[in-house]
């Protein structure tokens, strides 16, 4: 198959630029709290808690996550297997992130143990929904979100913070945090980690943000103008002509491009 000189010269930047933002490249970035940790667990629920906090400036981000690794004790894993809601909520009664409330975050964590006590873990959970033969991970996402939700709400009203937590791809919502979830558990390099095998990496969608919208329709790689799931699943798609079986392994580097005002 031929192909045109634009697309050989985009490629040939695409392949550069994935290359060139490796592990020493990763910080700033929530995903740098995953790599303090070696334990599948700890590695996992450092990943959604980066995700579920990755909104706002970088350096927000960064201070909220601090605090709570800090709260933690770097141990994330029996943290969540011994938290207690009415007991610990004292404990996160000094974070503010955005428009997280100290008792969105209570309820995250308190639903974070009841999935690990019931599940096992999220990728089980997330496995409840996934079908191999789906193009995307769209229903799953969505049905997925609805669970954590669903546990939220047996005993409580849910939030406008708890909603922004898990969005729903079906509303329309691009789900830029759950798909960095998602990237940073299925793929497999220096950068994510390949945790939930299970699932392909064809089947991820690239976590738009502005930065990543703004490269993506300077590289033509989209022609929405307005962040959404379509425009995500348009990106993934064009992506898919550089990578069939990989497409979204070029997101962290798009991202910090745009994050650091280079030049693609």
């Amino acid at each position: 198959m031929k192909h045109s000189q634009s697309y050989i010269r985009l490629k040939q930047k695409l392949d550069y630029h994935y290359k060139y933002f490796d592990k020493s490249q990763i910080s700033p970035d929530p995903l740098q709290f995953l790599h303090r940790y070696k334990n599948y667990y700890d590695i996992e629920i450092a990943g959604i808690l980066s995700s579920v906090f990755a909104y706002g400036s970088v350096k927000q981000i960064i201070n909220t996550l601090e605090k709570v690794h800090h709260i933690m004790n770097n141990e994330p894993y029996d943290f969540i297997m011994n938290f207690n809601e009415q007991k610990s909520t004292r404990a996160f009664e000094n974070i503010r992130h955005r428009f997280y409330t100290t008792d969105d975050i209570s309820k995250l964590f308190s639903a974070l143990n009841t999935i690990y006590k019931n599940y096992g873990s999220l990728k089980y959970l997330f496995l409840l929904y996934y079908f191999e033969k789906e193009n995307n991970l769209k229903e799953a996402l969505s049905l997925f979100s609805q669970h954590i939700l669903k546990i939220i709400s047996c005993e409580n009203s849910i939030s406008s913070g708890l909603k922004f937590m898990f969005p729903d791809p079906g509303k329309g919502s691009a789900c830029k945090r759950m798909n960095l979830f998602l990237r940073w558990m299925v793929r497999e390099d220096e950068l994510d980690f390949g945790l939930w095998k299970e699932i392909s990496t064809s089947q991820l969608i690239i976590p738009v943000d502005t930065h990543v919208a703004r490269i993506c329709k300077e590289l033509k790689l989209t022609k929405r103008k307005n962040v959404s799931w379509q425009m995500a699943e348009e990106i993934t798609e064009n992506l898919k002509k550089f990578d069939p079986r990989d497409p979204v392994k070029y997101d962290f580097a798009i991202c910090h491009i745009g994050m650091r005002g280079m030049r693609f």
